[in-house]
């Protein structure tokens, strides 16, 4: 009998979201984002600017202009997150979120995580941990779980 090689769903889940991350137009990084329900995805999104809008490689990066360190002053970022994006995305589709699991490349930022929160987003996987402690404080006092999918099992 044939061994079965294929991924499990979280790391399924977690290939389709680097995929979707090679969409990105961010200079800096590239982070892609899905929400997911009963195995099925509902939503994809990746970091970069708004429809219609010039992308970073033809203005620049105004954060890297100005040696912004990463983490900090996100509002001088012509960009969207990948999280914001995919929420949108749903937003826009009439797509209902509530009771879904969100897949992302890195830890969502603070304001991320009050978007998923709002949006009842129920649990995170992530590929790549983030030092923002205010994210994850506020994450686990809404009782959403971060849990860290290691890509190097796959």
């Amino acid at each position: 009998m044939k061994k079965d090689k294929r991924p499990d769903w979280k790391h399924y889940f977690m290939d389709i979201t680097n995929l979707v991350s090679t969409r990105s137009t961010c200079l800096r990084r590239g982070v892609g984002a899905i929400i997911v329900e009963n195995k099925h995805i509902l939503a994809t999104g990746y970091n970069g600017v708004p429809r219609g809008i010039t992308h970073c490689e033809q203005t620049g990066c105004l954060r890297e202009k100005l040696n912004v360190p990463s983490g900090q002053r996100a509002e001088l970022c012509r960009g969207l997150h990948a999280e914001q994006n995919a929420i949108i995305q749903a937003a826009t589709h009439g797509v209902k979120i509530e009771g879904a699991d969100l897949y992302c490349t890195h830890q969502p930022c603070v304001i991320c995580s009050k978007m998923i929160i709002n949006a009842g987003i129920k649990k995170v996987y992530i590929a790549h941990p983030y030092p923002d402690e205010l994210a994850q404080e506020m994450l686990s006092e809404a009782g959403i779980t971060v849990e860290v999918i290691n890509t190097k099992d796959v």
